[in-house]
C-alpha cells in the first residue's frame, strides 16, 4: 500500500545537521503518523508521498517546509513555575538549555536564554527552526487509518497517540 492521504504510515528516521546526528528513532519503536493532517513537518510529509513498506530514502527539507525561519523579538520572560517538570529543572536551568513551557496550546519547545530566581527568559522559535534538515527514513509499515483515527486527526497505538 502507498502512502496517501489517510493512511497511517510508520518509520524510522534519523535527523542530521550535516554529519552529527541530532535525532533517531531506531533505539525505540517507529514513528507512525497520519498522513495529511500536519502530523509531521510539511517537507517531510511531501517526501514520505507514495513511498511503500520497505522503502528507505534521504530527504533534505529547507527551513520553509521544516520549522520556518526564526522571527525576532521571540524572547519572552515565563515564570519557571510554567515549565514542564518545574520542580525538577528549578535548579538545574541554564542558557542553552531546552525546556518546555506550558501553556493554552499545550507544551511549547524553548531555548533557555536567561535564568532568574523566579522567571526564565526563553527563545520561542523552534531549536531547528531556519535550518535545512536531513532526514534518513525507513518506511516500517502502511495501513489504512480507522475511522477514529481520521476523526482524532493522529495516527494511534505504538509509535502513535495512545488515548
Amino acid at each position: 500500500m502507498e502512502i496517501t492521504s489517510g493512511c497511517v504510515a510508520s518509520f524510522h528516521y534519523r535527523l542530521l545537521d550535516g554529519d552529527k546526528e541530532l535525532e533517531s528513532s531506531y533505539d525505540d519503536q517507529p514513528m507512525a503518523y497520519l498522513h495529511g493532517k500536519n502530523n509531521i513537518i510539511i517537507g517531510l510529509e511531501d517526501e514520505m508521498l507514495g513511498k511503500v513498506a520497505g522503502d528507505e530514502f534521504t530527504a533534505t527539507i529547507p527551513p520553509e517546509k521544516g520549522y520556518g525561519f526564526p522571527r525576532e523579538n521571540s524572547v519572552q520572560r515565563v515564570p519557571i513555575k510554567h515549565l514542564h517538570d518545574a520542580k525538577k529543572l528549578k535548579n538545574k536551568l541554564k542558557p542553552g538549555m531546552l525546556v518546555h513551557v506550558n501553556t493554552d496550546q499545550g507544551t511549547k519547545q524553548c531555548t533557555v536564554v536567561k535564568v532568574g530566581r523566579f522567571n526564565v527568559d526563553v527563545d520561542t522559535n523552534h531549536p531547528l527552526a531556519g535550518k535545512a534538515l536531513t532526514f534518513e527514513v525507513k518506511i516500517e509499515n502502511v495501513r489504512s487509518a480507522t475511522e477514529e483515527e481520521i476523526a482524532h486527526g493522529h495516527a494511534h497505538g505504538i509509535g502513535g497517540h495512545n488515548h
